[in-house]
């Protein structure tokens, strides 16, 4: 089969597309016919192997373990293992699996579920690590409720185009943090009110907010508790530095612990992936509540370039490679 392939960590001149054999699948595993996989920040801390943390978390120390990238996917199922119940060949189904960027890919059952008809093959291999994170970031860790405010830093991004909708379906006020240029796209998803960050800074504003989901953002923690109610739930999603140890994931060690310190709830969020939550976003795109949001789309040969566009921060809502 045809794949795009990194032996070596590095930037995306170090994938290859060239045949692979098709892989094998466990007993709890289905393989997948991929007419589509999702692109995510996680895809390109992966390739780069930074942070560094991220080599030691099972993803291979001096080379990727995983060689074939990319987890969110859709697609046909092809075979399915002697454990799986859930699905059967010809099944039309999207979630998480490891190597989507190629013709042919394996996933855990337990992290599939079967694809709406409403939803094409690029739309539903969206959903899955950011649709998940949004959910999950929102619901559990920020048990957001009717009339509650809501302020999503990187709103923009393929997690906040999620998180925007998400928080709206739950009945909060939402204000979205992003760029000029991606502003009236982040209305249209949803928001309430938009913060154009290169004009305005929302640490320095009047408003407070019930909830605050940062996902791509950089801001300290005392900026971020500064515009939190008393009793307000931080969750922090990501943050990119750009460094080599830690990558802006200290703010994530930190928040913990000084929660237990002050009347807010500063915490962080590892996403879950799991079939229950997939069936969830499922039902909602199915009752019109979300709508996965795609920027744009590039063929499995042009993978590398759409790693790079995400990584660049050109992206608004969610990038897809078609295969």
């Amino acid at each position: 089969m045809k794949a795009i392939v990194g032996d070596t960590y590095g930037s995306t001149e170090v994938l290859d597309f060239r045949e692979v054999d098709v892989p094998a699948i466990a007993a709890d595993e289905v393989l997948l016919r991929v007419h589509a996989a999702g692109v995510d920040r996680g895809v390109w801390h992966l390739l780069t192997g930074l942070p560094y943390p991220v080599r030691f978390a099972g993803y291979g120390v001096r080379a990727p373990k995983f060689p074939v990238p990319g987890m969110d996917l859709a697609g046909v199922v092809e075979a399915v293992g002697d454990r799986v119940t859930r699905f059967v060949p010809g099944d039309e189904v999207f979630g998480i699996g490891k190597g989507a960027y190629a013709e042919y890919a394996r996933a855990p059952e337990a992290k599939l579920a079967h694809k709406p008809a409403s939803l094409s093959f690029e739309q539903a291999a969206s959903v899955g690590i950011s649709g998940s994170t949004a959910l999950q970031g929102l619901r559990d860790r920020g048990r957001v409720g009717p009339g509650q405010k809501v302020l999503v830093i990187g709103a923009s991004g393929g997690v906040g185009s999620f998180a925007v909708q998400l928080a709206k379906a739950f009945g909060a006020e939402v204000t979205g943090v992003c760029r000029t240029a991606k502003a009236q796209r982040v209305r249209e998803w949803g928001a309430d009110h938009v913060i154009d960050y290169t004009e305005e800074d929302f640490a320095k504003g009047q408003q407070r907010f019930d909830i605050i989901l940062d996902i791509g953002g950089n801001r300290s923690l005392s900026d971020l508790r500064g515009v939190l109610t008393e009793q307000g739930t931080l969750v922090i999603v990501g943050g990119e530095t750009g460094g080599r140890w830690l990558g802006g994931y200290d703010r994530m060690l930190r928040a913990p612990l000084l929660s237990r310190f002050v009347s807010q709830t500063l915490g962080t969020l590892a996403c879950s992936e799991n079939s229950a939550d997939l069936e969830v976003l499922a039902g909602m795109i199915e009752a019109g509540q979300l709508t996965p949001a795609i920027d744009r789309t590039y063929p499995l040969i042009e993978a590398g370039e759409a790693i790079e566009y995400l990584a660049a921060g050109r992206a608004c809502g969610k990038v897809v490679i078609t295969i």
